[in-house]
């Protein structure tokens, strides 16, 4: 069986260690082993990473995005591996991997224009004769932790931007899906990037708590669920550590009596069900104002759902595919079980579902639950999965006061013709990400990705402009030359 090493100052390693299986979780079997990174490797990735900084940091900026353009032309260049390899051991779609690789790309693009987000400011003549700029510094060694539902998309947007910084970075990717980041590691050789600039470990909560904790980490990037954004957020800046930790969610879509229905059935469809639900992203949470709408939403998604392909991922013609894991599989059935033992009504039911030849796959269909109350434990959790929940409410505000109450606030969206109802509501909805008639606010590489409340713990939030502040730390000079032979007196008051 394959093993999945690491990549150390340019190359991949399998020293000794942990094995732990990596499954296809169209087929439910174990395809490759990865080995799990030891405290003894991770430092010595961090030394390595230290060793490279120092000639990176005074690589010209402009180089660096040379390298970062090359990178970008080998992503696109082998884009059928990388689509491969997340199908493998995510089991997405090919069309739905090729949606995350081009975001992903995006940030990459974002990363080739350094030498403009990089060049600081300056003044003359702040004061009499003296000058004041300010300019962006590397912070040093840095690390990205990143999951297993988007193994190309959420490392893409940590590493390009952090080395065309002038930063070395270590990622430490999922254990479930390791394969696309020591590939991603090649394709960045191959586009000139210096050894040791750029490391992966594979590996379990050993790696993680040795980057957390060793010293010479200045800063670190953490995607996954809320209880562990917690946990590494705390004990990073325990260590002293600049850290942005994105977490759960639960997004909500209200549905006005106004909205477009057969549009908005449609955009619910994609937004619920892609990638199995998987997404920090996905709306999984339906606000339907007046039972009218609500009727009318849950007969047409009903009618719609019969129609959705659950299957491996090599058929494109599927819609979306298995879910990571058996134990993850068994986790979102029992949501499911638990809501109809609340009172809620299972419309449709993805209970069950087995795909022809691969019935040993981790799958559970499109689900429909209507009829949900706040107070049911599917709605406060983050289910992960393809289920889709409906709620009623009899107004706008109360739509608003739920979405503003849960724990979460990371996405959300609305659906109506009313403009002033669309304002009122991008302006007091208490969400990071807001979409108008958009299911999945997802921000482009140029601005930047994250919520609020406990979806996000940290100040900065990831990619873009905030990703460059997250990734430098700002230095000002004030600087003077006085004429030649001018001696000045004591002064004891502060300058102005």
């Amino acid at each position: 069986m394959k093993v999945v090493g690491h990549f150390i100052n340019g190359e991949t390693c399998i020293p000794e260690g942990r094995l732990q299986d990596v499954f296809n979780p169209s087929t439910g079997q174990a395809e490759k082993q990865v080995l799990l990174a030891s405290e003894f490797t991770v430092k010595d990735a961090i030394t390595v990473a230290q060793s490279a900084f120092s000639a990176w940091r005074n690589t010209p900026v402009n180089k660096r995005a040379q390298v970062m353009f090359r990178f970008k032309a080998l992503l696109e260049e082998h884009a059928d591996t990388i689509i491969e390899l997340i199908g493998q051991e995510h089991g997405k779609i090919a069309h739905d991997a090729a949606g995350e690789l081009q975001r992903g790309i995006e940030n990459v693009e974002y990363a080739c224009g350094a030498p403009q987000l990089l060049k600081g400011e300056h003044s003359k003549n702040v004061g009499p004769g003296i000058d004041a700029w300010s300019e962006f510094q590397p912070l040093g060694v840095v690390a990205g932790i990143t999951p297993f539902n988007f193994p190309a998309m959420v490392p893409l947007w940590m590493f390009p931007l952090a080395i065309a910084c002038g930063n070395t970075f270590i990622l430490k990717p999922s254990e479930r899906a390791p394969s696309c980041a020591i590939y991603l590691a090649s394709l960045l050789k191959q586009a000139g990037l210096p050894d040791g600039v750029f490391n992966v470990v594979n590996g379990d909560k050993v790696a993680v708590d040795t980057l957390l904790c060793d010293e010479r980490i200045n800063a670190v990037s953490f995607v996954g669920s809320t209880p562990v954004a917690e946990y590494i957020y705390a004990t990073a800046n325990q260590n002293g550590k600049r850290c942005q930790a994105l977490g759960g969610a639960k997004n909500h879509a209200i549905v006005m009596p106004d909205a477009d229905v057969d549009n908005a059935v449609n955009q619910l469809l994609g937004a619920a069900f892609g990638s199995s639900g998987e997404r920090c992203m996905a709306l999984s949470v339906v606000v339907a104002v007046g039972d009218k709408i609500a009727d009318q939403l849950v007969d047409k998604l009903q009618t719609a759902m019969l129609d959705l392909k659950v299957g491996a991922f090599d058929n494109p013609e599927n819609d979306f595919g298995p879910l990571i894991s058996k134990a993850h599989q068994n986790k979102v059935e029992g949501h499911i079980t638990h809501a109809g033992q609340q009172g809620a009504a299972i419309v449709v039911d993805g209970r069950g579902t087995s795909v022809a030849d691969h019935e040993q796959g981790f799958y559970v269909g499109a689900t429909l639950i209507d009829r949900v109350t706040p107070d049911m434990d599917s709605y406060k959790e983050e289910i992960f999965g393809p289920v889709l929940q409906v709620l009623r409410v009899e107004s706008m505000q109360a739509a608003m006061a739920l979405i503003n109450a849960h724990e979460y606030g990371n996405g959300t969206c609305i659906f109506t013709r009313d403009g002033e109802a669309a304002r009122y509501f991008s302006d007091h909805i208490e969400v990071g990400m807001v979409g108008i008639n958009v299911p999945l606010p997802v921000p482009v590489a140029y601005h930047s990705f994250g919520g609020w409340k406990r979806s996000l713990f940290g100040d900065l939030h990831a990619y873009g402009p905030d990703g460059v502040r997250f990734y430098t730390k700002r230095k000002t000079i004030t600087q003077r030359w006085p004429s030649s032979g001018v001696r000045e007196g004591v002064s004891f008051s502060f300058p102005s």
